[in-house]
Order: structure tokens, then sequence, then C-alpha cells
């Protein structure tokens, strides 16, 4: 084999393709002049480059409009307009004319828009810098005879692995997904949106790669092993053999584990626990169900609005949330309002911040926006009407958002009362803890929700202040240093003093020493991506509560994550042995 790069493990499975590169920003311009009887040459190259460009946004617009829909391909109607903003055009002319290039006088106007949008004042204008930088780039490879990079249109029948520096969620509605068998990424951590992403489609994805996309031309023929997180380039076709036999086998082991959806989810030592869903778009509903989770735990709806211009409308969000609720027939659906922001923002749909998760995201968005808020809960309103909807609050501080948001939803059901609207009184309403003032404050949400609910992705970044999008620091993401199972430990405490239903619903729960750990700590509710739901019922079903909450105890008092992981994987090993593990 030629080489191997190794990265993060973010979704499980083995796919064999060809490298497809995707370099989505901005490239360097060389600084070049033009004598004065090439000028007119120089302006018609800058306008055939720029009517290339809006006849690739018309094809890319007609691709996403009939794969996702008129709304998303909106988006490009907005790039597409700047290109034909005068003022735009004739500053460009002007530089060139000045004897400059066409590609750097093109740069030196599309950075001055950038900077000056990106400082404005009114939102709508700062909202458009993400437009303004795909233009940027788009306009520019055409001037410098850049490969085309797009990822559309891609070859039909294709078999391709998308290699690219992170996925954007603009850049996500325009993926192929039938060509694309593999997503391999330069950033990212198992938490990111892509990860979670690729997840949801059950497409195999490495992240943290670090220069993939630097260092590979593209075409290369690769495997990329989700479960492992390495990207083989080059392989033999012997040793593509191998993988596939591996992927043969893991076909075998997920179909045993399939066999496991209709069995009961009860320890050694008869202690039931609750296995739950966690899922991202409406169309997965159907096969969580068919998992064999009791629920779902978490259904996030950023994904309705990510990659689009508009935020959907109320009977839109409705339909989506009915399609979840109905397909558990009468089983809690938790669905979390809009947690936009982060890394999860729409396109031109919020300004950029320097420090986005630490900004205005998720409940602060949303009681800030409350016609926007209001419209989420009006649709989840009338969908609760088709079964056991539950409402939660993302990254809530303080129980005055609680109060805040309860207000607004006793608007949107006066709202809906005057128009006549069927829709679902007295919804419980219960708040996600991810951040150490959640935790420590547990027992002040105690009193004003209905449940609580552990989101250990965020909860783990806040409390280790590590950024769990950085690929340098993935090695310090921890899950099992002692300050988060302390902080977990405290919050399943306060819930049980309460007597409310406390459950788990990151990333943490989906692998198998964490479930052990969490199982450990007193938690009864889990909540895993659907295709791990399986293999948690099975680490529940092979080992005692008890014996988890004795490894639990050592874990807690650990000096070290090392140390914890080390407790609680002797333990899980004397239990169920290594391959249950893996």
């Amino acid at each position: 084999m030629d080489r191997t790069l190794t990265g993060i493990p973010a979704s499980p499975g083995v796919a064999v393709g060809s490298i497809h590169l995707l370099r989505w920003e901005v490239p360097d311009v060389p600084h070049r002049l033009v004598p004065d009887d090439q000028i007119p040459a120089e302006l018609r190259r800058f306008h055939g480059a720029v009517d290339r460009a809006k006849e690739r946004l018309n094809q890319v617009r007609a691709r996403v409009e009939a794969a996702a829909g008129r709304e998303e391909a909106a988006i490009f109607d907005v790039q597409h307009s700047i290109l034909e903003d005068t003022d735009l055009l004739a500053g460009v002319e002007e530089f060139i004319r000045q004897q400059l290039a066409a590609e750097k006088a093109f740069d030196l106007v599309m950075l001055e828009w950038r900077q000056r949008f990106a400082r404005h004042s009114v939102a709508m204008l700062r909202e458009r810098v993400s437009d303004l930088t795909d233009v940027h780039i788009r306009v520019l490879s055409l001037l410098l005879e850049l490969p085309d990079h797009d990822p559309v249109n891609l070859p039909k029948g294709a078999r391709v692995i998308l290699v690219t520096h992170d996925l954007t969620p603009g850049l996500t509605v325009q993926l192929d997904r039938e060509a694309i068998v593999g997503i391999a990424t330069d950033a990212g951590t198992r938490t990111s949106h892509v990860a979670i992403l690729a997840r949801s489609l059950h497409l195999p994805a490495v992240v943290g790669l670090r220069d993939a996309a630097k260092s590979l031309a593209g075409g290369e023929r690769a495997i990329l092993d989700g479960t492992s997180g390495t990207l083989a380039v080059d392989p033999t076709d012997a040793e593509i053999e191998q993988y596939r036999e591996r992927a043969r086998q893991e076909e075998v082991v997920e179909a045993e584990l399939r066999r496991l959806s209709d069995v009961e989810s009860v320890s050694l030592d008869g202690i039931p626990v609750t296995l739950r869903a966690n899922v991202d778009l409406p169309e997965e509903a159907e096969a969580a169900h068919d998992s064999g989770a009791e629920g779902v735990g978490l259904m996030r709806t950023e994904f309705l609005v990510m990659g689009r211009a508009t935020m959907p409308d109320e009977e839109e969000q409705y339909r989506a949330y009915r399609r979840v609720i109905e397909a558990f027939e009468g089983k809690p659906v938790v669905i979390r309002t809009f947690d936009i922001g982060g890394d999860k923002l729409p396109v031109g749909g919020f300004p950029t911040e320097p420090n986005p998760f630490l900004g205005w995201r998720a409940i602060r968005m949303c009681l800030d926006q409350p016609a926007i808020f209001r419209t989420q809960l009006r649709a989840l309103l009338r969908a609760g009407v088709h079964g056991d909807l539950r409402i939660m609050l993302p990254l809530v501080v303080s129980v005055a958002e609680v109060r805040q948001a309860r207000a607004l939803l006793a608007e949107a059901e006066g709202e809906l009362a005057a128009r006549g609207v069927e829709f679902k009184r007295d919804v419980p309403v219960g708040v996600m803890v991810e951040t150490p003032a959640a935790a420590v404050a547990a027992d002040t949400f105690t009193r004003e929700v209905a449940f609580l609910s552990i989101g250990t992705n965020d909860l783990v970044q806040y409390t280790l202040a590590v950024d769990r999008g950085n690929a340098n620091l993935a090695n310090r993401f921890t899950p099992l240093h002692p300050a988060v199972l302390r902080l977990i430990r405290r919050i399943v405490d306060m819930g049980e003093q309460a007597g409310l239903e406390v459950s788990v619903c990151g990333e943490m729960a989906s692998q198998p020493i964490m479930a052990y750990a969490l199982l450990g700590l007193g938690v009864r509710k889990l909540s895993v991506a659907p295709r791990s739901v399986p293999l948690v019922k099975r680490i529940v079903r092979s080992v005692s509560v008890r014996d988890a909450e004795v490894a639990a105890t050592a874990a807690l008092h650990a000096d070290t994550a090392a140390d914890a992981e080390h407790e609680l994987l002797r333990r899980l090993r004397e239990a169920i042995g290594d391959l249950a593990i893996h």
C-alpha cells in the first residue's frame, strides 16, 4: 500500500472508491499587471468568467432544487444577484483599467465587500458574507483556471470518497449523495457537524486528517475505513479484497445485532434501561423505529434549516415533526428546539461570530428571535396531537430562560387557539444540561421542567474548554475526564431527588465503554444513533448494573481520563470480552 492517512473514526463502515477533492477555499492570487493594450481583452476575460460562473450557478441551482427542494435552491439566487451587481462589476472594471489583472482586481473588490458586509450594522447584510465568499471562490477559480472542485455533477455511476478540509452546511446541500460513498475531512472530531451528518446518512466517515485535501491529487483509488479512522491511498487489489471481506464480516455482526431489536433492554441483574434513538432528519424516523428504539430521545431540528437561505415555515416544520412522532406510534418523542449556531449555521441565515460556541446560539438565539421561535413552537404543538411529544430546550444556563421559553409557548398556544387549529396542551418541557453552569445549578431547574437530558457533546466541550470540532485537540476531548463524570453524577442525583427522568443523548452514550460508565453513574435512559441501539442493548444485557456502579465509582475517583478508562475497560472486558467492546 502506498500510504495510509490516519484520522478520527467518525462514522463506521468501509467504502472503496476514487478520491474526489473539494477544495472550497479562496485561492492565493498573485499580483499581476497588464499593459494598456491588453486592458480590453482583460475586461472581456473578466466578464467571460462572470458569465461562466452564472451558468454554473444555474446548473447547481437546478440540481439542488431537484434533489432537495425549491427553498434550499434559493440560496443560489442570492449569489446570482451578486454577480449582476453593477457597483461590484464597476469596481472590478476600474481596477482592471488601472492595469491590474482581472483575478487580482476581482480579489481586491471581493475582500473589501466581505469586510464591509461583515461589519455592517444591518444584520441582513452581515448575513450575505457567506454568499460573497462562495462567489469569490467560484469566479477566482475560473479566472485562475483552477481544477473544477465543485461538489456537484459527479459522473453518473461514480463511487467517490469526498475529501475536503471541512464540510459546511452550505456545501452539504449540494452533495450528490448517490455518487458519494464516504467522506473524509481534515477538520472535525467525532462530535462535529460533519460526523453527525455522516452517521445520519449512513456514510462511512473519517475526520481530523489535517492535510489530506492538500496532499492528495484527486482521482486516486482509496479505501475509507470509518471504523478505524484511516484513509488508505492506492491500495493493491489484494488489500481491497481484505477490506471488502472485513466489510462483509461487519455486515454479519450488524445482522446479529439487529436480531436484538425485539428483545428487552434489561441488565443481568434485572434493571431495565430505556434505549431511544437520536434522529437528525425526518427521513430517518422509520429506520430508527425499526432499530428497536423505545422512542426518540433527541430529534435535532437544526438540520431542517442548514444549507438554505430561508427558515422553514410552520407547515413544513409540522409535517417533519409529525412524520417522526407518527413513526413511533405513541412512544415518547423528544424534539429539541433549534440549536442553531456554533458549527450549525444556515447558509446566509445568521452573521458569523469570532467565538460562535460561546456566542449567540441555541436558546439565546430563539429567545431573541421570538417570531422564529413561536413558528417552531406552533408547529410542535400541532404535531403533538399525533403522539407523545416532549419539547427540549438546548444550551439553557438559567431558569429565567426556561420561564421565557414557557411564556412564548403560551403565546404560541394562544395563536393556535385563535386560529381554531387543533394542538396538544400541557406538552412536557425539559432542558438539555450541557454546560457546567447548568450541571452545578441542576437543582434550580428541577422545579421548572419535566425532565433533564444530558448533552455530553457540549458538556465535555465546555467543561474541558476543548473545541469539539478542532482536530488538533481531539486527544484532549475526553468524556471520561473525572470532572465530566462528576458533573454527570450530580445531574443524575439532582434529577432523582426531584423524581425527574434523566437521560443522556450525546454521542458518548453510543460507545460501549461510555455506555457502561453511564449505567454505573445511575443513568437509566440512553439515546443513541439508531444503528447503535442494538450494540448498546447488547452491552446492557451482558453486564450487571451493580458491577457497572463499582466500575464507575473507581472512575470517579481516578486522577485522569486515562486512569478512568483503564478502570472501566478492565471491568467491562471481564464481563463481556474484547469482541463486544469494539
